[in-house]
């Protein structure tokens, strides 16, 4: 490791099972990278060590040690965590598969790892764990006899996904879908295009593109690669399709799984109609690398989706909650307001946060979302933002949000959704009685 970062190893030469940035999380024998951003992760090297941490590294000097710990000075502990992902790449032989898009990314990595670690040993990032720090770490942690790695990629602007393409070296890519998400980072529409393709121009001339057939300005990346293409969709084009969609009751979707390689019925655990597409996603990579069609079939059948996405819960008082609070961008938000209004009850209601990051059109896109929830027969309570407009009731923060709901009652359905800065989940959690 010292080699690879060009760093000057201090202590015992020894081996570390994996990496963390966070001494609250740390595991024994892991290696302890200290991140400076608000706070110096410097301070908390005491607390890694009291964890079990048998390394770490640094870009200070006179950090006291003990003689069973290794040190390796670097002169930036950021650059050094994404050297070292580079060094964990060389040691995986099988496919890496990077996932990246607008929406769906996370729940796409999840349906793809759960079908791969049907026939391969599979490692995956943790939750949204996608940034310059998030994917070194993955594979870090990745075991020794992993067959199949997959890893979300996000972007906050252009070259980002470039760089994470240049530490994981990905042999398959798959673009879930491009939206004026993040465009107050972004600045339009063709600059998040711009980005995200970055992952696709960076296969090899052996990889995968997987691409939304559905979606034409992720279809049109094609041309941005030597790659082979594998089209995913409900168009009947579309290599990798699905066919007689069907709701339960539980907003669970099943469908008839077409492929190049046999079809099978699927039925999936993870909850709304949008997860069709994310799952053809999945499907397609893994009957890509390999997979026989109906391990895919069983795979999807049995994944699970990271926290806050689409939970369905039913209180002791015998109110629905769809608690979709991880996050929001426009397109989430109409997918998750149709699932509620697909959820059989006397009264549905959205507890709705700011949608983040959107720029100057972030007014009339909260406007859209009130008139799709009023023409969907949905009340809004809208939490700490005025942009939902005169048809919202508005509220100023949590407690005021829960105080609001106090009038619902059996047979009721609530959908509680925001951007990660809301942290909407508090509501779903009190009403429950969490």
């Amino acid at each position: 490791m010292a080699a690879a970062t060009g760093g000057s190893l201090a202590g015992p030469d020894l081996e570390i099972d994996g990496a963390s940035i966070d001494s609250r999380s740390v595991r024994p024998g892991q290696l302890f990278v200290p991140i400076v951003a608000e706070r110096d992760g410097h301070d908390f090297i005491p607390t890694a060590l009291d964890k079990g941490a048998s390394a770490f590294l640094t870009d200070r000097d006179g950090i006291d040690r003990s003689d069973e710990v290794a040190a390796i000075e670097v002169p930036d502990t950021a650059l050094a965590l994404a050297d070292l992902g580079r060094a964990a790449r060389n040691r995986l032989s099988g496919p890496v598969v990077g996932v990246t898009g607008s929406v769906g990314k996370t729940s796409t990595k999840d349906l793809l790892a759960g079908v791969l670690a049907t026939t391969l040993k599979t490692a995956a990032n943790e939750r949204s764990f996608n940034n310059e720090l998030g994917l070194p770490l993955t594979l870090l942690g990745a075991a020794d006899d992993t067959e199949a790695v997959v890893v979300e990629m996000g972007a906050r602007g252009v070259g980002h996904i470039a760089l994470l393409c240049d530490i994981a070296r990905p042999t398959v890519g798959i673009v879930t879908r491009v939206e004026g998400v993040h465009l107050e980072l972004f600045g339009d529409l063709e600059s998040v295009a711009r980005a995200k393709g970055e992952l696709i121009e960076a296969l090899p001339h052996d990889g995968i593109a997987v691409l939304n057939a559905d979606h034409p300005v992720v279809a049109a990346m094609a041309s941005r690669t030597s790659a082979r293409v594998l089209r995913f969709g409900l168009s009947a084009d579309a290599d990798v399709r699905a066919e007689n969609v069907r709701m339960d009751d539980e907003l669970r979707a099943g469908f008839t799984l077409r492929t190049p390689w046999g079809s099978a019925e699927v039925n999936l655990a993870a909850r709304g109609e949008h997860q069709v597409s994310n799952a053809l996603a999945a499907a397609a990579a893994a009957g890509g690398i390999g997979v026989g069609v109906e391990a895919i079939a069983a795979g999807l059948s049995g994944a699970s989706i990271s926290g806050l996405r689409m939970e369905l819960t039913r209180t002791a008082g015998d109110v629905l909650i769809l608690n979709d609070a991880y996050n929001a961008n426009p397109t989430s938000m109409a997918a998750a307001l149709d699932s509620l209004a697909a959820l059989a009850a006397d009264r549905r209601i959205a507890v709705l946060g700011v949608m983040a990051e959107l720029g100057a059109s972030a007014p009339d896109e909260h406007l859209a979302v009130t008139a799709r929830a009023r023409a969907l027969g949905i009340e809004v309570i809208a939490v700490g933002t005025a942009d939902y407009g005169p048809d919202a009731v508005h509220v100023a923060d949590v407690d005021e949000a829960i105080a609001a709901l106090s009038d619902v009652r059996a047979g009721d359905a609530l959908l509680v959704k925001g951007s990660r800065v809301a942290a909407l989940e508090r509501v779903a959690a009190a009403l429950s009685g969490g």
